[in-house]
């Protein structure tokens, strides 16, 4: 609320300025996109420098928010500075825009949850077939009896659930069915806020083909899905075997969801915040320098999370229920019993666990390393801030982690420890994001050293 009134106060300040500045936008292209005019450019950093002195002659004791530079140059004029917006109708059009993709990405946040739940429910495998367009679900007690006697002939009801009473295979078919709908009803809800956007022309053709190709994965992850359900229908290969889905396929369907949802969270600060927070050239540069770093962690996380989907995929977790130690040994004999070597990595359970906890710890590591090389340098407030949550993250995600391997993976905290895989992704992805380099046009308008307000 302070923030809207120091920015009202500024725009009464300037009025005259920006009056005559968004005359010239007007003129320059009736589809909202603005063009490139080497006229037009003194007067947008003219209009920008306003807003930085503006901000910086407040009077003693107001406090503006470390993240005040975000879009002040993209709210007026910023496409004819060099700055490609990707929604260029205006800050209530980048505003509702940014609402729908965060609304989006955390949709896509509650499936990765639910999808867990029903993971270490063992409900995945309760409904024996698919629909793209999906089906009413079981009403009558003879809908039930029919539904029941499909999952009847299933390899996991003949081996792990065999005697199981109605009533609880109405438990796992409902974790299923709303797993699949909350799926559904995603899509439903990005398409139609999506097809409005378009037709009122707030999103740029760059942003269009962005999110074409997200709807695109979203609508496949349906069919990735049933894919993994399917490895799980079939006879395993041994007697002594229990009937799981393919790590394989578990895998590519949570890395789906995790890069629809990085995607999605990318392109929603992008939208908002076409700008990084910064103050000075001095603040760039130390952001810099972070960046150089902080992208390699980033790939350790993602990697750390995907190795996560192959211990779930081969139920690694229920192995190996000690801690630093794997039972009696650091490292178990048979972890490379299976030939190909490669193979071991992905479907050899002490390997995929050993390779789990060391990637886990190396996560760790890294970003420690990264908050001690950020207190050293000369950066932003909001990055200092941004590194230091992503450290508390990862020691929390360690602890999920360890909790959850010493109780046997009880559905609590195996729910828990997936939701913090994707919470510090998340953090990982806002920080190299903040770490951006600004645009030319805001980079001239810094001085080399921040004013810090007493």
């Amino acid at each position: 609320m302070f923030e809207s009134r120091v920015v009202a106060s500024i725009l009464k300040r300037n009025k005259a300025i920006i009056n005559s500045f968004t005359s010239n936008l007007k003129g320059a292209s009736s589809s909202r996109c603005f063009t490139s005019s080497s006229a037009s450019v003194p007067a947008a950093n003219k209009v920008a420098r306003t807003y930085f002195y503006g901000f910086r002659s407040l009077p003693k004791g107001h406090h503006v928010s470390s993240f005040r530079n975000m879009s002040i140059v993209a709210s007026v004029g910023a496409e004819k500075e060099g700055l490609k917006l990707l929604v260029t109708a205006g800050p209530r059009a980048q505003k509702m825009v940014g609402i729908w993709l965060f609304g989006s990405a955390a949709w896509v946040f509650s499936m990765v949850v639910l999808g867990g739940v029903t993971r270490l429910t063992r409900s995945g495998l309760s409904m024996t077939d698919w629909k793209f367009t999906g089906k009413l679900p079981p009403i009558s007690d003879e809908e039930w009896q029919q539904e029941f006697e499909k999952y009847r002939q299933s390899p996991e009801y003949k081996r792990v659930n065999k005697g199981m009473s109605i009533e609880d295979f109405k438990f796992i078919y409902w974790m299923e069915y709303a797993h699949r709908m909350w799926g559904r009803a995603l899509g439903v809800m990005f398409a139609l806020p999506f097809s409005y956007f378009l037709r009122k022309g707030y999103i740029t053709v760059r942003l269009g083909l962005r999110l074409s190709a997200l709807f695109a994965l979203g609508a496949g992850q349906g069919l990735i899905g049933w894919w993994m359900v399917k490895s799980g229908l079939e006879e395993p290969a041994s007697e002594y075997v229990e009937p799981r889905v393919s790590p394989y396929r578990l895998a590519a369907h949570l890395t789906s969801a995790f890069v629809i949802y990085s995607g999605l969270f990318w392109t929603a600060l992008s939208v908002v915040m076409p700008e990084p927070p910064t103050d000075s050239l001095a603040w760039v540069q130390g952001a810099a320098r972070v960046k150089r770093l902080a992208i390699p962690v980033s790939l350790i996380v993602g990697i750390t999370a995907v190795s996560g989907a192959f211990v779930a995929g081969n139920d690694a977790g229920r192995a190996y229920n000690t801690f630093p130690k794997m039972g009696d040994v650091w490292v178990p004999d048979n972890v490379f019993e299976l030939k190909p070597i490669i193979r071991n990595f992905f479907e050899n359970t002490s390997t995929v666990q050993l390779d789990h906890r060391l990637l886990a710890t190396t996560t760790l590591i890294s970003i420690c390393g990264l908050w001690w090389w950020t207190k050293k340098l000369d950066v932003h407030p909001a990055i200092r801030s941004l590194v230091g949550a992503t450290f508390g993250m990862a020691s929390l995600q360690v602890t999920l982690g360890v909790s959850t391997l010493l109780s046997y993976v009880p559905v609590s905290l195996g729910t828990a420890h997936q939701a913090g895989a994707l919470t510090l992704l998340t953090l990982m992805l806002l920080l190299t994001h903040t770490l951006r380099r600004p645009s030319m046009s805001l980079l001239k308008t810094l001085p080399q050293v921040a004013k810090i307000a007493s």
